[in-house]
Order: structure tokens, then C-alpha cells, then sequence
């Protein structure tokens, strides 16, 4: 690597505040915020809107859409059109 064209790249807490979840990576983001973490040091922390412990998709929470009746009403709305 080239030095002083890369980011540095160290531990941050990210935390989705909606679920009350937080943990902890590295990355080369930051952040002026800090958190202290379980093993009593400080890291910066990026405050998060969506987490897999908030996701519908990851929480089992997520809604199956009826995709093959909304095709069949739009060929049955639209067919006339196609006959010309």
C-alpha cells in the first residue's frame, strides 16, 4: 500500500438506536461521538436507521407480496389493449 492515500481503518461501534442494538467492527468510517464500550474502552460510534435487528427482512417481520394476482389483474385490465 501507498502511504497517506489510504483511510485509517480502526474499530467503530455502530448502533441502531430503533432496536436498542449496537456493535462493534472496523471501518474506515468515523465519527466525532464516542461510546464506551463492554471491555471499557472508548470508540467512535455511527448512529444507524435500519440494522439486522430492526430489518422486517432479518426479523421475520416482512410482508410477501401477492406479485402473481397483481399480474393477472393488470393482463385482465390491459388485455383489450393488446388485441389492436
Amino acid at each position: 500500500m501507498q502511504p497517506g492515500i489510504h483511510p485509517s481503518y480502526g474499530p467503530v461501534v455502530f448502533r441502531d438506536r430503533a432496536a436498542n442494538f449496537a456493535f462493534l467492527t472496523r471501518s474506515t468510517a468515523t465519527s466525532e461521538k464516542t461510546v464506551e464500550w463492554e471491555d471499557g474502552h472508548t470508540y467512535p460510534v455511527i448512529d444507524v436507521e435500519i440494522s439486522s435487528a430492526s430489518h422486517p427482512f432479518y426479523t421475520g417481520r416482512s410482508k410477501v407480496l401477492d406479485t402473481a394476482g397483481r399480474v393477472e389483474r393488470f393482463e385482465r385490465r390491459y388485455a383489450r389493449h393488446q388485441e389492436r
